[in-house]
């Protein structure tokens, strides 16, 4: 098979590079950054110094006329259930708009989104909708599908790849690769598990060998940073350069940022971001394609039909494929010895708020997880105490 030649890319909401860097590391080329915020934008300034920025993408008024590729992680506050969930229409994932009117100005021949898989069902999967209309209108096949960084790295993270194509068949680059996931039998004794620290009542967050989905702080209060207990019976969250690790960039990616603001945004342009391993393994299947297998098609998607969690349009007929979340299973080290840094103990305050929502639970947690939080909790109230008498013996 020949392979594609590489693609000139457009990195639309770039956020501080998450799609560009997986899609360079396939081997693409990145001619144009359109990220409006300050911080993202001096990330991107300091990690590809050679790529102009053209600000804001309301101002942009076209894309250069050899793009191939646009790459947009549009905004996702709308959309996700950790967001204002106000849907496709609200003021910030609205900016998808901007993507299709730069498409009418110049004909790029693929376009590849990324967002939460909550817009699958939002407001019966409006979002969703609008994607698929506003592509086929302009004469774009499509395939989408949820795929989950666990597939690369020690963290549960769901987001819809979306894959448009004038040129191709998007489906041969989407929906070839699956892999089985190989989790490894964990215990509490032996292996690290993440949670939500500021949850107890629900249970979005618990991952075994793993931590929850990284995320930026929310009205609704889940985390960011996440907790994870150790195997030692510490609880901690972790160093903000092995959360940039977890989505795939090398230490400090973000610490160009602290020039224009406080240190803990850093956590809000990582839960913003591409996973780029993600990236990374559609860039390569964009460079070489498979060949999609039929056999996958599921039902036809009727108008007003529920969105699942992978589907494509052949130029004529939708239909939903059968495959599963992980293209691939990259083989990692358990989760406490890919961890670098030492992280920050969890704190007295975090860990009693935690317990004490637990106990109006009436959800079932791991046998002896709630004990270990609690000897966490004791342990950090001891260090006061033990301070106080250091100082009384001193005397």
């Amino acid at each position: 098979m020949l392979l594609r030649p590489f693609m000139k890319v457009v990195g639309l909401f770039a956020g501080i590079g998450g799609l560009e860097l997986g899609l360079a590391r396939a081997g693409h080329d990145c001619l144009l950054f359109s990220e409006n915020w300050p911080l993202a934008a001096r990330v991107l300034a300091a990690r590809f110094p050679d790529t102009p920025n053209a600000g804001d993408v309301a101002s942009l008024r076209a894309l250069p006329g050899e793009t191939e590729l646009v790459a947009a992680g549009f905004p996702c506050q709308d959309l996700s259930q950790a967001g204002r969930t106000q849907g496709i229409g609200g003021r910030k994932s609205s900016l998808v708009e901007h993507v299709f009117r730069l498409l009418d100005e110049t004909r790029a021949p693929h376009a590849l989104l990324e967002n939460v898989s909550f817009m699958l069902s939002l407001d019966r999967g409006r979002a969703m909708a609008r994607l698929v209309s506003a592509f086929e209108e302009r004469g774009y096949r499509w395939a989408y599908r949820v795929v989950n960084t666990l597939a690369f790295l020690p963290q549960r993270r769901e987001r819809v790849l979306f894959l448009a194509s004038r040129a191709a068949d998007p489906a041969d680059s989407l929906l070839v690769d699956e892999a089985a996931p190989r989790p490894r039998a964990t215990a509490l004794g032996t292996h690290a598990h993440g949670f939500y620290w500021t949850e107890g009542v629900r249970g979005l967050g618990w991952a075994p060998d793993c931590v929850p989905t990284l995320k930026n702080g929310s009205t609704l209060g889940i985390a960011s940073p996440p907790a994870i207990l150790l195997p030692g019976g510490g609880v901690v969250t972790p160093d903000i350069r092995d959360a940039e690790r977890l989505q795939g960039f090398p230490p400090d990616w973000t610490a160009p940022a602290e020039a224009l603001g406080r240190a803990n945004w850093r956590w809000s342009l990582i839960g913003n971001a591409v996973s780029a391993p993600v990236a990374e393994w559609i860039g390569g299947r964009l460079e070489a394609p498979g060949r999609y297998d039929p056999a996958r098609d599921g039902a036809a998607l009727e108008e007003g039909a529920r969105w699942p969690r992978a589907a494509r349009c052949d130029g004529d007929r939708r239909f939903g494929v059968e495959i599963s979340a992980f293209p691939v299973w990259r083989e990692r080290e358990p989760l406490h010895l890919f961890l670098d840094h030492p992280g920050k103990p969890l704190s007295e305050r975090a860990a009693a708020g935690f317990l004490t929502r637990t106990e109006r639970a009436k959800l079932r947690f791991e046998p002896g997880f709630r004990e270990a939080v609690a000897a966490h909790l004791e342990s950090m109230r001891a260090v006061p105490r033990l301070a106080a008498a250091s100082r009384l013996a001193v005397r």
